[in-house]
């Protein structure tokens, strides 16, 4: 009976410190995105080149969390609900590094807008796509560690909104480009931006639906209907 306790505390403990590099590499992500909307609203090159070189301690935590999740399987053998546990960080922290990435390519992008004729008020509309994407992140990270499924269910809802925000820059991009062919390169960029801040969006419910799949053991329905489309893909295809 001891031996038991022993082994569910230490798995405990050892849960406790992987679900802390989670909620650091989080944080991280939060940053990256916020840092990249800022940089990309002012322009600001030198902001935007610290969110790409920042990706690489997003990268570092997703590689620790892999190891320390390999070394819990190796040592503690989880099973059942416990193992369940332990390979959602792994998907969780997945869904964090592509975050990661897609702030990294908003920096990328940054800096080559900055050499071209800005485009007047789409800084502003993607900013505020970015801040409602960085609000579900942190909900969604506060549901899975308080494994509150009506916050994660919120939480995936509320991407119908960053899809449509999505789908209102794509055609005020559209009249850009209509308005003065000059805009073409430019409103691509800022097109790749958004599509970029909407495919974060999919990973944050993607977060939220490992919160579900951890308490009730069933993944949730897709009542979104969208299956990581938006309406704009079949115009340009997937991005």
């Amino acid at each position: 009976m001891m031996d038991q306790e022993h082994i569910a505390s230490a798995f405990d403990r050892d849960l406790e410190g992987v679900q802390a590099l989670i909620m650091q590499m989080g944080g991280l992500v939060e940053t990256a995105i916020s840092d990249a909307a800022r940089a990309l609203e002012m322009r600001d090159t030198e902001l935007a080149d610290q969110v790409r070189r920042n990706d690489k301690l997003i990268d570092a935590l997703e590689e620790q969390v892999a190891s320390e999740v390999a070394r819990v399987i190796a040592v503690r053998a989880p099973t059942a609900s416990d193992l369940r546990t332990v390979l959602s960080v792994l998907k969780i922290s997945g869904n964090l590094e592509r975050m990661g990435d897609y702030a990294k390519n908003l920096g990328k992008r940054t800096s080559v807008l900055s050499e071209m004729p800005a485009i007047t008020g789409t800084g502003g509309a993607l900013r505020r796509m970015t801040q409602l994407v960085n609000v579900m992140l942190k909900d969604a990270l506060d549901a899975y560690i308080q494994r509150d499924v009506d916050l994660a269910e919120d939480v995936r809802q509320r991407d119908s909104e960053v899809d449509q925000m999505y789908n209102a820059l794509f055609r005020e991009f559209l009249t850009h480009m209509l308005e003065d062919p000059r805009n073409i390169t430019a409103c691509m960029h800022l097109h790749f931006i958004a599509k970029n801040v909407e495919r974060m969006g999919d990973h944050v419910t993607s977060i939220c639906e490992q919160v579900v799949y951890l308490v009730t053991g069933d993944m949730p329905d897709e009542d979104r209907g969208k299956q990581d489309r938006t309406s704009t893909d079949s115009a340009l295809g997937k991005v």
